[in-house]
């Protein structure tokens, strides 16, 4: 890999001393519908792909904005390329993000997944990385996400999933970004156990090659043994290790993540979970408030 650039300071020191977690609003695409429908909102409700994504972007206005989302409890937050086109209250989302809530800016870089082969789903292509890369850091993003399936016990479709997240890795790490590397273990496979042993002996081969100044963050399913992957949190080119909720509910994905220690919280669905467009104000910042709270409470173990 070749060496990094200088990162943001002011948000690396923030992701690695201060205690909370990273919120995901990074749906895309597919998984749009979806969220929008656990929102509230009925695909009936939008005609076309402009105005269900800008009833996506007026949900995570909403979120962002709300008084109980806060750099106080809250590290970072993931967003997709969508949402880093627009603007919250006259700024760049990464910019209100960061001078308005003190949260530090990730971006989600993936295309979406290949066909199942070898037991994985590796990431299509991304012919396009370099640019928006570029569009990243001309935004003052301190980081990437990039997400990868395993499904079956099958070490060589695990070793593909973690050499090909690695190899992306080192082209934002070039550009002077934190990647999260991201490959998700299906918490349905018959063979959870047996994968998570497989993916983190690839994991610490791969850390292992790293540079010392190449910086990397982890976001891992919730392991079945606590504590499993203390080896990955203890490498010294790790920054953090963060948990994906991975469709448990929050309440499950909480309890699991107070049970790593040192492993926080990066939930997508299981903080917006409860959410909906018909509620109102008080009501909205309540529930959030709450679902804030209790998943900063979880990442504090």
């Amino acid at each position: 890999m070749t060496s990094t650039k200088a990162i943001n300071a002011d948000m690396y020191n923030k992701i690695v001393t201060q205690d909370g977690f990273i919120a995901a609003l990074d749906q895309s695409g597919g998984s749009t519908p979806k969220a929008l429908g656990l929102y509230g909102i009925e695909s009936s409700e939008f005609s076309n792909d402009d105005e269900m994504f800008d009833l996506v972007h007026q949900m995570r206005t909403r979120i962002v904005t709300s008084p109980a989302f806060t750099g106080e409890r809250i590290l970072g937050a993931i967003l997709f390329e969508k949402t880093l086109d627009r603007t919250i209250e006259g700024l760049t989302s990464a910019q209100y993000l960061w001078q308005k809530k003190n949260v530090v800016p990730f971006l989600k870089v993936d295309q979406g997944l290949a066909e199942e082969a070898l037991g994985v789903q590796l990431m299509k292509d991304m012919p396009a990385l370099d640019t928006l890369l570029d569009k990243a850091v001309a935004q003052q993003v301190f980081g990437t996400k990039m997400r990868s399936v395993i499904k079956q016990a099958n070490a060589k479709g695990i070793a593909a999933i973690v050499e090909q997240q690695f190899f992306v890795a080192g082209k934002i790490i070039a550009k002077g970004l934190v990647p999260i590397i991201e490959p998700e273990v299906d918490i349905h496979s018959a063979d959870k156990s047996s994968i998570e042993e497989m993916l983190k002996d690839e994991l610490i081969k791969q850390l292992n090659l790293l540079s010392p100044d190449q910086k990397v963050i982890l976001k891992l399913t919730l392991p079945d043994k606590a504590n499993f992957y203390a080896d990955c949190i203890n490498q010294p080119n790790v920054i953090k290790v963060v948990a994906l909720s991975g469709g448990y509910t929050r309440h499950q994905a909480n309890e699991l993540v107070a049970a790593n220690n040192n492993m926080i919280a990066s939930f997508s669905r299981a903080l917006t979970e409860g959410l909906s467009a018909k509620q109102t104000e008080p009501e909205f910042n309540n529930m959030l408030d709450n679902a804030i709270n209790s998943i900063f409470v979880a990442s504090k173990t």
